[in-house]
């Protein structure tokens, strides 16, 4: 499938209503969106295996199109996904394309993958380093990895508007699996406030923590 036949499966696949809305949810201007739906979008991302290279060569006009690029390149085995990994973090411009790249090969080689996110988690640009946290969600909400996740997020930008949100979801997600951690974590007053009582917000829309601990996590607002 070339360039110009995906933008005709695409445009015919188009629901203008749906368009409408995701673009709201983006909240980015510069972003054109046809309003194609995520399952057909990876139905079709499914098509170019074995061809992710010339995929993405294909032009970024249309968010569809990056979606369609990293929901194939996250389908491949970690050796093959590594060489393309650079190329797709450079595509990310909205929180939609970077949350919807989560590659599950990294489940398998998590020590491995540490480096990359210290890259990620290093550069001056937003959803590198949200990128860096999501995968951090994803991939290493486990005991063995509280240390450094607590790390991450005391040196994450989040001046950075949707880093300080990934920050706040990875925390809350912390309180809610370990919560003992999570509130020592939040007593050291690593984060900066907004970030702080916005992690402890999540935290409390979470049904998987009692009204106890809510009450708790509430008092350490800051």
């Amino acid at each position: 499938m070339n360039y110009g036949q995906l933008l005709t499966e695409l445009n015919g696949l188009a629901d203008p209503a749906y368009r409408d809305f995701h673009k709201k949810l983006l909240k980015s201007d510069g972003v054109n969106v046809l309003g194609v739906r995520v399952p057909q979008l990876r139905k079709i991302a499914k098509k170019f295996k074995g061809c992710e290279d010339e995929l993405l060569s294909f032009p970024d006009e249309f968010y569809e199109v990056t979606f369609i690029k990293l929901t194939a390149v996250a389908n491949l085995p970690y050796e093959q996904f590594i060489l393309r990994l650079d190329n797709c973090v450079k595509l990310m411009d909205n929180w939609a394309t970077c949350d919807c790249f989560s590659p599950k090969c990294i489940s398998g080689h998590r020590d491995e993958f540490v480096p990359y996110i210290e890259k990620y988690l290093s550069q001056p640009a937003e959803f590198s380093q949200r990128f860096a946290l999501t995968t951090l969600l994803s991939n290493y909400v486990e005991e063995q990895y509280l240390g450094y996740i607590f790390d991450c997020c005391s040196r994450a930008d989040t001046s950075f508007y949707y880093v300080h949100m990934a920050v706040a979801w990875l925390i809350a997600e912390v309180l809610v699996k370990y919560y003992a951690n999570g509130v020592e974590f939040l007593k050291c007053n690593s984060l900066s406030p907004k970030t702080h009582n916005k992690a402890i917000q999540k935290a409390k829309e979470s049904y998987r923590l009692t009204p106890e601990q809510k009450i708790y996590l509430n008092n350490l607002k800051r």
